[in-house]
């Protein structure tokens, strides 16, 4: 326990994507990471800036923590990733778990993206199931969570998980499961693995839409909390229970705003896709005619 007395988190929300970001570090050493930092887009005019992103260099500065890992907890579909603006400012590498593999070949065909591996090598580090890593003193381990997408993963360091779209607070539920290569089994049983862990381990989820009944936002609890408070998969819920209300409520629910542009940007670890013979780099948008 000794380790997980020198963890360190700062939150960060970027409330138009409803987006928790995180700052982690070592007290010791100041060695730290950054999970799931947002880059700031604007569907409607094409434009992007770094203000979130920079947010936490700053905070980071101030504290004297150099940033190390820049850790995705899966290829987001609402957000736009600032992973190569901490690539290219402080040289962080850019972690994600192993299966954005299966991601990258779902989507490329989507999108007809030649130029996207299918290797997973625009990530400088792919993470499999039970990996360890370090930040500075502190070790960090790999939970492969697939669900909510084929390469979600869940990042434990000592008493704390972040658990990405896997799960969101107790008034509010679970991911949803329908995306390409979505499972609602899956989910149920990725699920299953982060609530076995101790009832006093503290879960970062990656948004918060303030549940009916809560003014504020919130993106800490317990894995206690979810397994008694959870609408969805709280004890006592059985995965056919659960797979059940996960498909009904998915087949309600519209696409994410920044869908389209998020998946093309973030499947090539936050880079946009290569320019045209213009200089100007473009996002695709499939279009299928009703018959």
């Amino acid at each position: 326990m000794a380790e997980t007395a020198q963890l360190r988190i700062q939150a960060f929300f970027d409330e138009p994507t409803h987006t928790a970001s995180y700052l982690v570090w070592d007290g010791a050493s100041k060695r730290g990471a950054v999970i799931d930092p947002v880059l700031a887009f604007d569907a409607a005019s094409g434009e992007a800036n770094t203000d979130a992103a920079e947010a936490i260099l700053v905070f980071a500065a101030q504290e004297g923590v150099t940033i190390d890992l820049v850790l995705e907890t899966h290829v987001h579909a609402d957000h736009l990733s600032a992973a190569p603006y901490f690539k290219e400012k402080i040289g962080a590498k850019v972690a994600i778990g192993e299966h954005i593999r299966d991601v990258q070949r779902i989507f490329r065909v989507v999108f007809n993206a030649e130029d996207v591996s299918g290797s997973g090598a625009e990530f400088d580090v792919l993470f499999k199931d039970g990996d360890t890593f370090a930040i500075g003193g502190l070790t960090g381990e790999v939970i492969h969570t697939p669900g909510h997408t084929p390469a979600c993963v869940t990042y434990r360091i000592g008493d704390v998980v972040f658990v990405g779209d896997t799960l969101f607070m107790p008034d509010y539920g679970t991911a949803r499961a329908d995306f390409p290569g979505g499972d609602a089994r899956q989910l149920f049983r990725s699920i299953k693995r982060i609530l076995a862990l101790p009832e006093t381990t503290r879960i970062f989820v990656c948004h918060d839409y303030k549940a009916p009944g809560r003014d504020c936002y919130a993106w800490e609890t317990t894995v206690g909390e979810e397994r008694r408070k959870n609408l969805h998969v709280r004890d006592g819920v059985d995965e056919e229970a659960f797979v059940k209300q996960r498909t009904a409520r998915d087949a309600t629910l519209s696409a994410p705003s920044l869908l389209m542009p998020s998946i093309q940007v973030n499947m090539r670890a936050g880079q946009l896709p290569p320019s045209d013979s213009n200089g100007i780099h473009y996002l695709k948008i499939p279009v299928k005619l009703a018959s």
